[in-house]
């Protein structure tokens, strides 16, 4: 009887003991602190939204921040325009949005501001397989997205066919092309339309014979084997944008929360920073002053 009753014993101390385990396992003051360590690491995240015209500037500088600050993870979620990714700033999906316009009284919430990054000079270029043709005057540009010109041999290269890539009329890259070369005249129906910027280099670079307009800067960073073509005899160069000489850039902007995690507002004064404009204007944007 005495080794049954030590056994019921033990068996109360042992349930007592997990009954104690039980109980330490979800005390409050410990959740709370795992929740805490959960929500630290959760705000080290940053999120981005950038269009296709922004996306490559914003993946630098993020490149760049996150080699200095080991614990910060910048991930980017893709959009198509600019507005896409306002709207998803504005719905809480992302932490900074990039635009390639300032931002419209219809997209102020009142809760987000907008500040301009730099400009990114646009480029006309070529496949690698286009000889001859260095130059082009405002008249011959237009002539080639009119369709017509057709063929590089009219304008001293080889006897082949112009292929035409082209961008939406909402994109930027097509607004500032009719802006400051092809005005309001139709683009030939045989231009191939390429919804995204990042479309339209891999389609210049895999397609003989083609032309597109996209980032000076992409080209340079990504060291694109592509022609880049001088107009009305100016060089696509930043230099020659700093003095009036090339016109032909977009503006790119962020935007952000009013009130910002430390983590997102850490990111967005590297931006800014000295050293942020020197890396800017290293891989061939003009910093926004």
């Amino acid at each position: 009887m005495k080794k049954i009753a030590d056994s019921i014993i033990i068996g109360i101390i042992l349930l007592g003991l997990c009954s104690c385990t039980s109980v330490k396992s979800t005390d409050p003051t410990n959740s709370n602190q795992v929740i805490s360590q959960a929500d630290s690491q959760a705000e080290k995240i940053i999120k981005i939204g950038a269009s296709s015209s922004t996306v490559t500037v914003l993946k630098l500088l993020a490149q760049a921040y996150q080699s200095q600050n080991k614990t910060v993870k910048i991930e980017f979620i893709s959009n198509s325009q600019s507005e896409g990714a306002i709207a998803a700033l504005k719905n809480d999906i992302i932490d900074i949005a990039g635009s390639s316009h300032q931002l419209k009284p219809e997209e102020d919430n009142g809760k987000i501001q907008y500040r301009e990054l730099a400009k990114d000079l646009l480029l006309v270029a070529t496949n690698n397989n286009v000889k001859g043709v260095t130059n082009l005057s405002t008249k011959q540009l237009k002539a080639i997205y009119k369709g017509d010109i057709k063929n590089w041999r009219e304008l001293g290269g080889a006897n082949a066919d112009i292929v035409v890539l082209d961008r939406p009329e909402d994109e930027s890259a097509k607004k500032l092309l009719r802006k400051y070369y092809l005005g309001e005249e139709k683009t030939t129906t045989k231009a191939v339309i390429l919804s995204k910027e990042g479309e339209l280099i891999e389609t210049l670079q895999t397609t003989p014979n083609s032309i597109g307009t996209f980032s000076l800067a992409s080209s340079l960073i990504n060291q694109l084997p592509v022609n880049h073509l001088s107009l009305n005899g100016v060089v696509p160069k930043a230099q020659n944008f700093a003095s009036g000489q090339y016109q032909m850039v977009r503006q790119i902007g962020i935007i952000w929360e009013k009130a910002p995690s430390a983590p997102t507002q850490g990111f967005i004064d590297f931006i800014f920073s000295k050293e942020g404009k020197k890396l800017l204007q290293n891989n061939g944007f003009a910093p926004a002053k």
